[in-house]
C-alpha cells in the first residue's frame, strides 16, 4: 500500500495533439491534459546518443492515484523535464497506477 504523504511532485500530464501537416502526413504536438501529484523514483541510467548529441537516458519509476485514462503516447512534465511513458500498471486495486518512464539528459 502506498502512502498518499509520499506523492509530493506535481507533474503536468501531457496529450498527443495530431495536426495534417499538408503533405499527407501530420505533425504532432502536446497539449496540457491535467495535473497530479505523484511519487517519482529514479532507477537506473545509460549513457546514450540520440541524433548525434551526448547524453544519457535516466529511467524513473513514477506513481500517482488512478483517475486519468493515460496512454503511452502521453508524456509528463515537471517544469524542464519531459518524461516518456514507457509502461503503465496499476498497484492496490486500481487506486493507484506506477508508471515506467524515461527521462533524457543532455
Amino acid at each position: 500500500m502506498i502512502d498518499p504523504g509520499q506523492l509530493n511532485r506535481r507533474l503536468t500530464i501531457e496529450a498527443p495533439v495530431e495536426s495534417d501537416d499538408g503533405q499527407g502526413g501530420f505533425a504532432r504536438t502536446y497539449a496540457d491534459f491535467a495535473t497530479a501529484w505523484a511519487r517519482v523514483t529514479p532507477l537506473a541510467a545509460r549513457h546514450d546518443i540520440a541524433a548525434d548529441a551526448v547524453g544519457a537516458s535516466v529511467r524513473h519509476r513514477i506513481v500517482m492515484r488512478c483517475g486519468h485514462v493515460l496512454t503511452l503516447q502521453h508524456r509528463l512534465r515537471e517544469g524542464a523535464r519531459l518524461y516518456r511513458i514507457l509502461s503503465l500498471r496499476e498497484r492496490d486495486n486500481g487506486r493507484f497506477i506506477e508508471i515506467d518512464a524515461e527521462l533524457r539528459v543532455e
